[in-house]
């Protein structure tokens, strides 16, 4: 499986064979969705809270005697059927909403989503990308130049979670020089997850031939 392989003048560089695990995977619905719905359900923070009526303040006292006066016979202001009474069954900051993803799983849907977007035209290769010093109008020159490349117009125009940039390793010039970029995230490889996936419209990875083998399954 050959692909072009760009410089960061959007220009072409030569090519080079993709690992067909990674890039040559069939889309698999149900461990995508399994392994995103399970990522968000951990991210979640369970900051709604209500208090149940041992909790409420008041209602140590019976309201009324219970027979005699033709109401109704009630026993704490706290019950639920009162104003500023308890609720029953509301939602409560101590559920847990942990969801366990296998390491293989997980690494799986992170393979099957590239070769999907690979096969749609979203994955870029750089045989790098480096700056001197941070400077954002670098960033914005070298963010022209990829829009250059066919299917890869909207790098220029796309306002909201344009690209990913997937770096070998820590490059502070680079983070730096796209820190102003709403639409751009910059991170390293090793540490990319589906839901980057799903969020960013474009992938692009530098040094391919060494950065991609964090994504190899082990066997």
């Amino acid at each position: 499986m050959e692909t072009t392989l760009y410089t960061q003048e959007g220009k072409s560089a030569g090519s080079f064979t993709l690992p067909s695990e990674i890039f040559g995977l069939p889309y698999n619905s149900d461990v995508v969705n399994q392994v995103i719905n399970s990522l968000r359900m951990s991210a979640r923070n369970s900051t709604q809270h209500t208090k149940d009526r041992a909790e409420v303040r008041g209602g140590g006292k019976k309201p009324w005697q219970q027979k005699g006066l033709g109401k109704a016979r009630h026993g704490s202001t706290r019950s639920p059927i009162w104003v500023k009474g308890g609720v029953s069954h509301g939602p409560r900051n101590e559920k847990n909403t942990d969801r366990k993803v296998n390491k293989k799983m997980k690494a799986k849907a992170i393979n099957i989503m590239l070769s999907k977007k690979f096969k749609n035209g979203e994955v870029l290769f750089l045989e790098g990308i480096t700056y001197a010093t941070p400077k954002a109008a670098a960033a914005k020159k070298t963010l022209a130049l990829l829009a250059s490349i066919k299917g890869f117009e909207k790098l220029a125009t796309k306002k909201v979670n344009a690209m990913y940039l997937a770096l070998p390793s820590r490059n502070d010039a680079v983070r730096k020089s796209f820190g102003n970029f709403g639409n751009v995230a910059v991170e390293e490889l090793r540490n990319i997850n589906p839901l980057v996936l799903a969020q960013y419209k474009y992938v692009v990875i530098t040094n391919p031939t060494e950065n991609l083998k964090v994504l190899v399954p082990k066997k």
